[in-house]
């Protein structure tokens, strides 16, 4: 369809400023949202770098949908963000717990509406627990299995987890263990904070924001972004229970 040279300016004008920010406030949406031509412009500059424009209460996010996108974040990056000692061991273990995260909103991963008002720390800490002695539990040949069918480092995140089980010099406690659990659950819970993804409520209790919700509802859980993740920590859920 043909644009006016004005609505091609404002297009590109809200798509720069989500492409520095990742966001725009509720002024630009209102332009967004009141001119087909501006948001079929905006979305079609998202889609061009593999990425989609999400609307979460009074803004708008730009969020990319693959890790080919230009704007997606890489494990350097990450790694820089979060902490210069983390290996790709943390990576791989923060992304898990930011999957038991999201669970514990979503009823383990088959809701797409919250189920809960917020979270706790200790309980986040207790879902990660049940989850990595599952997954340690499981045959080292079928982990290793799991590792090359949905390539993902599941054997290195149960021994990060595990590894974690020894105390420390000095420390002469089982809360010693759990402090450096939570320490770095803490760490994820700051970092999905800064993306606005998490809201501390303080008291170690963190909820969602509308930019969580949206996300989730949208795509977290489809199977074809999460490549089988969700199904496979939902199982490990039950392995657990059972």
């Amino acid at each position: 369809m043909p644009y006016e040279q004005g609505q091609v300016m404002a297009a590109f004008t809200l798509y720069t400023e989500l492409a520095a920010r990742g966001r725009c406030d509720k002024e630009a949406m209102r332009l967004y949202l009141a001119d087909d031509g501006v948001r079929a412009l905006v979305e079609l500059f998202a889609a061009e770098v593999k990425c989609a424009v999400i609307p979460a209460g009074d803004q708008f996010y730009l969020v990319p949908l693959a890790i080919s996108s230009p704007l997606h974040v890489s494990n350097e990056n990450l790694k820089r963000q979060l902490s210069s000692r983390w290996t790709n061991a943390d990576l791989y273990l923060m992304y898990v717990a930011v999957i038991v995260f999201f669970g514990e909103f979503y009823d383990s991963y088959q809701t797409t509406e919250p189920t809960r008002d917020f979270l706790p720390m200790r309980q986040w800490l207790d879902s990660m627990n049940q989850r990595m002695l599952a997954l340690k539990e499981l045959d080292p040949e079928e982990l290793k299995k799991l590792d090359r069918e949905q390539e993902y480092n599941w054997s290195l995140v149960a021994e990060k987890w595990d590894a974690w089980n020894d105390l420390k010099e000095g420390a002469r406690s089982q809360d010693a263990r759990s402090t450096s659990r939570l320490a770095f659950l803490n760490t994820v819970g700051k970092f999905l904070q800064n993306q606005d993804l998490v809201s501390d409520l303080g008291e170690d209790e963190w909820a969602l924001t509308e930019k969580a919700r949206a996300i989730v509802g949208r795509y977290y859980m489809d199977v074809e972004h999460n490549r089988g993740l969700l199904d496979f920590m939902y199982q490990l859920e039950h392995e657990e229970r059972k």
